[in-house]
Order: C-alpha cells, then structure tokens, then sequence
C-alpha cells in the first residue's frame, strides 16, 4: 500500500494593500478640498446643484495637483 500525502496548496503571492497610503492621502485631501468649495459656494447664496458641481469640480481638480504636491 502506497502512502499518499495530502497535496500541498501552491503558495499565493503576497498581496499588498488594497489603496497606499499615498493614494488614501490625496483621495481624502481632495475630499476635504471638494466638501470646502462646495460649502463655501452654498454659504455664499448659490444653489444646492450650483456647490455640488463646484464640489465635484475642485476635487477633481485637485487630485494631480495633490498626487504632485504629496509625496
């Protein structure tokens, strides 16, 4: 009778964080950047679609300019 052993599983590459703390930062900062403009455009009478675009608007612009500042 031959002895059989149980297969070893193949080994898994290790896997690395799902967001860098680089990539968190920016994303957060650019967060706080779009969630500012935004509240400031709605302090100052404009509308609530008005501040949501200006919101939008300055995050998404902040986020190279961040990835090249934050490093």
């Amino acid at each position: 009778m031959s002895s059989s052993s149980a297969p070893t599983p193949p080994e898994q590459p290790e896997r690395g964080p799902f967001l860098t703390v680089h990539t968190a930062l920016v994303l957060l900062t650019a967060v706080v950047v779009g969630l500012v403009m935004g509240g400031l455009v709605f302090i100052g009478g404009g509308t609530a679609a008005e501040a949501v675009f200006t919101g939008l608007g300055a995050g998404g612009a902040s986020v190279p300019v961040l990835r090249g500042l934050i490093g």
